[in-house]
């Protein structure tokens, strides 16, 4: 990528020899020798380097300075001067200059100078790229819904973002989206600049977890043998993620809890308090009250945890989006595959509306991309969609769980009930009915007829 640089210098050897050194290294050179031609040249170009006069015949190289600081704050600046002083060099500073050489000067420290500056520019430009990224990534819009309950959802991520919260939990179902409305929440904050940590509490064992939560001094135990900081120390100022918090071992929660009401801790084996501001995101899909009733799961933690708490619906509860997010991934992997794949047949819509979904928006997820990889034409039909309920085998009668009570059962009775709520869920579709319950069409409608819901 070309390198242009802005040379705003009065004096024309000058200009000259700054620019014959420049064009030796393949960089553009524009020059003008006043503050207002500058300024023109500000507005119709961008630049990586600007190399500045402090004393020109119009405007001052300060007041050029200010200017460029409103439009560009990425670009690096170097002031030079005939003039020098120790007011004039901070005033240069204090206004965003890289650095200030006095006349005359070296080519080769100029040069030296020009290299450092440059290589400021690309990490700015690129840490504001990777920012932008970011904020596309994950973004409140890339939280996919138009749902009631969906709309109520954006309206508290917004909120709890924006607020000085130091504590958030986050409920609901495997595969319901809980690790990027985390991110979400974290990218959307005023903490954004610092590091977002995560871990799963059921990765690890308990000491390894400890020390990954907390860090260690050397010597803490027989494999400590350097200090470690632990995710809690590397995340000051940021978010940390814990997900599946339900499974945290008692010991840790503890720990967890005396942290959120004291914001400090101490590494395992130390005898140090560390202070740190950190945003704590826990997340969990189990049902907490159910484990503090079986001793699993402390209560006071609870109470700590659930000062805000989101709850994240499952899929088969937003019906109006099954359809906005199927199209919306069959759009990411065809794009991602490079398959021109854009229509999705009823039958396939008919196919998806009649499953359960028992691993929400995940599922849903990897059966459409599955189906953009195996799909052979530009159409998903009902034949690519491959669901976990619908391709197994003919269920026996051990795997429908049902285990018959001592007092018997009325069979008519269960016959009734399952068969309504196939027709629930596949919204009076018969045929996907049917085949929820494995069974053709005529034997389904025979059924209904029977039992008088024709």
């Amino acid at each position: 990528m070309t390198v242009r640089v802005l040379i705003i210098e009065d004096e024309k050897l000058i200009r000259w020899s700054l620019r014959q050194k420049f064009e030796a290294r393949g960089y553009q050179v524009t020059e003008v020798d006043t503050g207002n031609a500058a300024l023109e040249a500000l507005n119709s170009g961008v630049y990586d380097l600007i190399m500045l006069d402090y004393k020109l015949p119009d405007i001052t190289g300060l007041d050029v300075l200010r200017k460029v600081r409103e439009t560009d704050s990425d670009v690096v600046v170097i002031m030079m001067t005939a003039f020098s002083s120790i007011e004039s060099a901070v005033d240069a500073i204090k206004l965003g200059a890289y650095d200030y050489i006095t006349k005359p000067f070296s080519m080769d420290d100029v040069l030296r100078t020009a290299d450092k500056a440059l290589e400021t520019t690309k990490l700015r430009r690129e840490v504001r790229e990777l920012r932008r990224h970011i904020h596309h990534e994950y973004g409140i819009d890339r939280i996919i819904g138009q749902a009631q309950c969906m709309l109520e959802l954006y309206d508290i991520i917004n909120r709890v973002a924006m607020s000085g919260a130091s504590t958030v939990f986050l409920r609901g179902d495997s595969g319901t989206g809980k690790d990027l409305v985390a991110r979400v929440i974290h990218y959307n904050s005023e903490r954004a600049p610092r590091p977002f940590m995560n871990i799963t509490c059921t990765a690890l064992s308990e000491t390894l977890l400890e020390s990954e939560l907390f860090g260690h001094e050397k010597g803490a135990f027989t494999d400590a043998k350097t200090t470690k900081k632990g995710l809690f120390e590397l995340a000051d100022g940021g978010t940390i993620f814990l997900d599946e918090v339900g499974d945290m071992p008692l010991r840790l929660q503890a720990k967890l809890l005396r942290f959120l009401e004291e914001h400090t801790f101490r590494r395992v084996g130390g005898t140090q308090e560390i202070s740190v501001d950190v945003r704590v995101v826990a997340a969990t899909n189990r049902d907490v009250e159910r484990l503090i009733e079986e001793g699993s799961f402390r209560s006071d933690l609870l109470y700590r945890l659930n000062v805000i708490p989101i709850f994240l619906p499952q899929l088969r509860d937003r019906d109006d989006d099954l359809r906005l997010l199927t199209q919306h991934f069959v759009m990411q992997f065809s794009r991602e595959f490079r398959k021109p794949i854009s229509e999705i047949s009823d039958e396939t819509f008919d196919k998806l509306y009649g499953y359960g979904w028992p691993g929400n928006v995940r599922e849903l997820r990897n059966v459409i991309e599955r189906a953009i990889l195996l799909c052979k034409g530009e159409r998903i039909g009902a034949d690519d969609i491959v669901l976990g309920h619908t391709e197994q085998p003919h269920a026996s009668a051990s795997a429908t769980g049902i285990v018959l009570p001592p007092g018997g059962i009325d069979l008519h009775e269960l016959e009734n009930n399952l068969i309504r709520q196939a027709l629930k869920r596949t919204k009076n579709n018969q045929t996907q009915a049917a085949k929820l319950l494995n069974l053709s069409r005529d034997a389904f409608r025979y059924r209904l007829e029977k039992l008088g819901l024709l």
